[in-house]
């Protein structure tokens, strides 16, 4: 598997982002739908990954700068033929590294409560991360699960 920046302008990820947008608006009410459209993933402050193996689009996540020291995951998706092959930890781990080599000493996220979320969930503990309150601009919501933990 290959993991590359990418700069969101061909049609596939484009597809692959609006599946994940579409899903997390079937499952999420649209208060606790957090996702971010391509316009916003393209953003100053935003670094964006694919995932691909053999050529074929396999998962992709973001880092959100908040501050000088503490960045957000974002917009963490593998594709659903694919879920539970490795390609969310590889690419976690790939995230963990960028955003301690740029300069970054906490990483947060925000997920989902319902069971559906279930499987990210652990994933994320098994990195390292552990509950918190509400970072940056969230609220308290019963569909979210806010996560973070020192780089």
């Amino acid at each position: 598997m290959q993991i590359t920046t990418d700069d969101l302008s061909g049609p596939e990820i484009a597809r692959f982002l609006d599946e994940h947008l579409q899903q997390m608006r079937a499952i999420s009410p649209p208060e606790s739908t957090h996702a971010l459209d391509l316009d916003a993933l393209r953003r100053p402050g935003i670094t964006f990954w694919s995932v691909r193996d053999d050529g074929v689009l396999v998962g992709c996540g973001a880092l959100k700068q908040l501050d000088a020291d503490h960045a957000e995951l974002k917009s963490m998706r593998t594709a659903p033929l694919r879920k539970r092959s490795g390609v969310a930890s590889l690419l976690l781990e790939h995230i963990i590294t960028e955003a301690r080599r740029m300069g970054f000493t906490k990483l947060s996220l925000e997920t989902g409560t319902p069971d559906f979320f279930l499987p990210a969930r652990k994933l994320y503990e098994k990195f390292g991360f552990v509950p918190c309150e509400p970072f940056a601009d969230y609220r308290p919501d019963p569909n979210s699960a806010f996560m973070t933990r020192a780089l």
